[in-house]
């Protein structure tokens, strides 16, 4: 009998001590998401205000590898509170989040939920992209690709600069099926005003796909040598001296005097015969 009744002094104690303990319950969803896709995580606790623990992102492996946490404080209307962690970048597998207290982990009720378990996959095979990732700003910004079983089921499209900020959706644009593969195939041209790295965002119905980075760089331009004109110099004339040739003058020589006087001597003569006659 004092058996039973110390077997059940301790159930009673064991209820008791169960009823007064704390609740914390998280709850993250989706619980399978593809690479890319943000984590959304709520918890809910009746712990005493000002409580604190942290919210971890592990990796499961091997080895549990933190990836980023976030630390909560409970509050005095013991609101709902929210945490977000981002998988851009992650390997598809096994993910955890769950709460990390500092020090001695509490007390707490046994339908608490303090962990979950979150699977990442990986879509990304399924997109193929045929514009270029880099491209001019003069032509930019050009999506193309194909979506692997697509057909017309169309694909989401979301475009944000890292600077720029959202230029694009997100918005639903066209596929054209292939009826050799099945594939849906897109263009569509974003218009944007800067230089930029655009992160775009690829979804359909089954949610994200994948996000491509594409980088926008100025206007490639020629550079223009300037043509320099050279002047054209005559040379200078040489200047030519020139000497006047001086004729020399010729000085005649008067004739003799016996030549002048025989000459009038004859002139004489000439002139008496004449009158004679």
């Amino acid at each position: 009998m004092k058996k039973i009744l110390c077997i059940l002094l301790l159930l009673s104690l064991f209820l008791i001590g169960s009823a007064s303990a704390y609740g914390i319950y998280l709850n993250c969803s989706p619980l399978t998401i593809p690479v890319g896709q943000t984590i959304k995580c709520s918890i809910d606790s009746d712990f005493p205000a000002g409580t604190s623990f942290a919210l971890v992102f592990y990796q499961k492996q091997y080895t549990a590898t933190e990836i980023s946490r976030q630390t909560m404080t409970i509050q005095p209307s013991q609101e709902t509170q929210y945490a977000l962690f981002d998988t851009t970048g992650l390997k598809a597998g096994t993910y955890d989040v769950e709460v990390a207290w500092n020090g001695v982990v509490p007390a707490m009720r046994t339908d608490s939920i303090s962990s979950q378990i979150i699977q990442l996959t990986d879509r990304s095979g399924e997109l193929t992209i045929t514009s270029p990732e880099t491209q001019d700003l003069s032509s930019a910004l050009v999506i193309a690709g194909s979506l692997k079983n697509g057909g017309n089921s169309g694909i989401q499209i979301q475009v944000d600069g890292a600077t720029a900020g959202r230029v694009y959706g997100p918005l639903y644009i066209s596929t054209t099926n292939n009826i050799q593969t099945g594939a849906g195939s897109f263009s569509q041209t974003v218009s944007v005003t800067q230089p930029d790295d655009y992160t775009v965002k690829f979804s359909d119905a089954s949610g994200l796909i994948t996000t491509i980075v594409f980088h926008v760089v100025a206007p490639t331009t020629v550079p223009t040598v300037p043509l320099v004109s050279t002047p054209i110099t005559t040379p200078p004339t040489p200047m030519v001296t020139y000497t006047p040739i001086v004729k020399p003058t010729t000085t005649k020589s008067p004739l003799p005097i016996e030549i002048v006087l025989g000459a009038l001597g004859i002139a004489g003569l000439c002139i008496y015969c004449s009158r004679k006659q």
